[in-house]
C-alpha cells in the first residue's frame, strides 16, 4: 500500500477514529491490500450486547482495481481457552468478478416529502459472492386442508456473505455517506466487468 496515498491516509485515519485496536486492524488490512492502490473503503465499528457482556467488532471494506477485501475483527473475553482477553482478525480477498449481488436498502423519513440527495436515516449494505449461503426449509403442503400426504420440503437459498447496517443516529451522517459512496464505487467496479 502506498503510504503517501490520500485514500490510504484516510483509511488509516478512519481506523484510528474507530478506536478499536487500530494497530491490529490496520496491519491486517494493509497486509491484505498489499501494494494495490485503493479506490474506496468503509470502516464500520459496531457495539453489540451479548447477555451480560458488551462486545465490539469492526469491519473494514476495501475496494481495489481487482479485489474486494473484507476485514473483520472481534474481541473475546478471557475463557477456558485463554486466560486473557483476545481479539480475532480475519481478512478475505474476493476477485471483483465473483461478486454476484450488491443490495443497498435505504430507510428514509417522510418519504412523501423526500428530496433527491437527502441522506437516508440508515442503510443496509448486503454483498454476495457465493462464499456463504443460508438455506431456509419448511414442510411443503398442498391446498387440501385434509391432506395428510408427505409433500417433502420447500425452501429458499439466500446469499449471506456480508450484511452491514449503518445508521445516522448510531454511526453519524458521515459514515452513512461513506457507506453509500462505497456501495456506488463497488457497484460501478463490478458493472465494468460485465
Amino acid at each position: 500500500m502506498a503510504k503517501t496515498s490520500t485514500t490510504t491516509q484516510g483509511l488509516r485515519a478512519a481506523i484510528e477514529r474507530s478506536g478499536y485496536y487500530p494497530a491490529l486492524v490496520a496491519e491486517a488490512v494493509e497486509a491484505a491490500v498489499g501494494g494495490e492502490p485503493m479506490r474506496s473503503y468503509l470502516v464500520h465499528q459496531e457495539t453489540t450486547f451479548d447477555q451480560n457482556e458488551v462486545r465490539r467488532h469492526v469491519t473494514v471494506l476495501v475496494l481495489t482495481a481487482n479485489r474486494f477485501i473484507v476485514s473483520h475483527t472481534d474481541e473475546q473475553a478471557a475463557d477456558t481457552t485463554s486466560p486473557t482477553p483476545y481479539a480475532t482478525t480475519s481478512t478475505e480477498s474476493v476477485k471483483l468478478g465473483r461478486i454476484s449481488s450488491i443490495v443497498v436498502s435505504r430507510v428514509v423519513a417522510n418519504p412523501e416529502s423526500y428530496t433527491p440527495g437527502t441522506l437516508p436515516r440508515e442503510i443496509v449494505l448486503t454483498i454476495g459472492w457465493g462464499a456463504v449461503s443460508r438455506i431456509d426449509l419448511e414442510p411443503a403442503a398442498c391446498g387440501d386442508p385434509d391432506c395428510e400426504a408427505d409433500h417433502g420440503y420447500t425452501g429458499s437459498s439466500t446469499a449471506d456473505d456480508l450484511s452491514l447496517r449503518v445508521s445516522e443516529a448510531g454511526d453519524g451522517p458521515e459514515t452513512v455517506r461513506q457507506a453509500l459512496a462505497f456501495a456506488q464505487a463497488l457497484s460501478e467496479a463490478t458493472a465494468d466487468l460485465r
